[in-house]
């Protein structure tokens, strides 16, 4: 099979990173004979410094035709003194909008090798965490009525928190199919007790539910859904939640799992269409030194084969291959504990694509 991909490699490291995950996609192919045929795009600061603009009508005219999309990471401190709406970061924003990418899909599971790296006691975690965050991207206060007005207490600004019962609908379709295919349990997270918008939310996600009777689900406001994920991580199956809560709740059940580093992301439009990235930053300060971990953009290349081009066998490779690796005691700097062996970029990259091999 032949797929294209437009690849958008970004600032900091995402260049780097992104090019150990190609070259774990071209293992996958030589293996299964496929052929993944790749058109470099730009967004973010690069696309600033290049064309002055952080995302180019071009990108996004590519990134529409191609199969999937393959991104590294955006921003740095380079562009910290533009406008807000002049920055890298709204080359994300406007992805998700143009490409209709409603549902973020961020797994945070917690690698029995890496258990150590685990900030919360033992106990808590044992057995291990698989847990997945089903963020709604492309609505609520991120993409409501914002803007600025005189008070009689000065000026106050202002971010309008939305959302349409078609909105909400189709991101509980997402959860729940996915929660069939997992545990069989959805925990939708909102603030009803206080939002409007939130009441909405727990109304239609009530009524999806009724769809999927072989799904148990129960509703959390945020803040005690925040203390749960910290206080018994273990109860939680599949969240499902707008998009400023998911924002909140995916990053701190990633740092639950111990490294940042190695957790991917897949951001899905209607008919499996997806773009698929790191969870980590640009971290320019190490950007060239042969220091990051590319395994979080790996992992969510695999998610690309499993989620966009139904290829569930060459996805497990991936993953079984960045397993192996782990087990065998190798680490990038970001998560390399006294006892394992320290290797760079490159080298556990091609640890990953021999494992794939063997």
């Amino acid at each position: 099979m032949k797929y294209n991909i437009a690849v958008i490699h970004g600032d900091g490291i995402g260049p780097e990173v992104v090019q150990e995950a190609t070259k774990v996609l071209d293992t996958i192919a030589k293996k299964y004979h496929h052929e993944f045929v790749y058109t470099p795009v730009l967004a973010g600061g690069c696309a600033i410094d290049a064309v002055g603009e952080c995302l180019p009508q071009a990108t996004i005219d590519t990134c529409k035709a191609a199969d999937a999309v393959l991104l590294g990471a955006v921003g740095g401190w380079k562009w910290d003194t533009l406008p807000g709406d002049q920055r890298p970061e709204r080359a994300l924003l406007g992805l998700r909008k143009e490409l209709g990418l409603f549902a973020n899909i961020r797994p945070a599971l917690l690698f029995d090798a890496l258990a150590d790296a685990c900030p919360l006691k033992a106990e808590i975690v044992e057995g291990g965490l698989d847990i997945v965050v089903v963020r709604e991207l492309t609505g609520g206060i991120y993409f409501g009525e914002k803007g600025t007005k005189e008070t009689p207490l000065g000026q106050a600004a202002y971010d309008v928190e939305q959302y349409s019962e078609e909105e909400v609908k189709r991101i509980a379709i997402t959860a729940f199919e996915m929660a069939q295919k997992r545990n069989k349990k959805v925990t939708s997270v909102d603030k009803a007790n206080v939002l409007e918008s939130s009441r909405l939310w727990r109304r239609v996600v009530t009524e999806v539910a009724k769809d999927y009777p072989d799904v148990t689900l129960d509703h959390l406001y945020i803040d005690n859904a925040a203390m749960q994920l910290v206080r018994n991580p273990k109860q939680f199956d599949v969240i499902v939640t707008g998009n400023i809560f998911g924002d909140i709740l995916s990053d701190e059940a990633s740092m639950i799992t111990g490294s940042i580093g190695m957790l991917p992301s897949a951001s899905l439009a209607k008919g499996n269409f997806g773009m698929y990235e790191p969870v980590h930053g640009s971290a320019p300060d190490i950007a060239g030194t042969n220091q990051a971990n590319p395994m979080a953009t790996i992992l969510s290349v695999a998610m690309m084969l499993r989620y966009t081009f139904g290829l569930s066998q060459e996805a497990d490779d991936i993953e079984q291959a960045v397993k192996a690796v782990l087990a065998k005691g190798y680490r990038t700097p970001d998560i390399y504990t006294e006892g394992t062996t320290k290797v760079g970029t490159k080298e556990i990259g091609e640890y990953i694509r021999s494992e794939i091999l063997s």
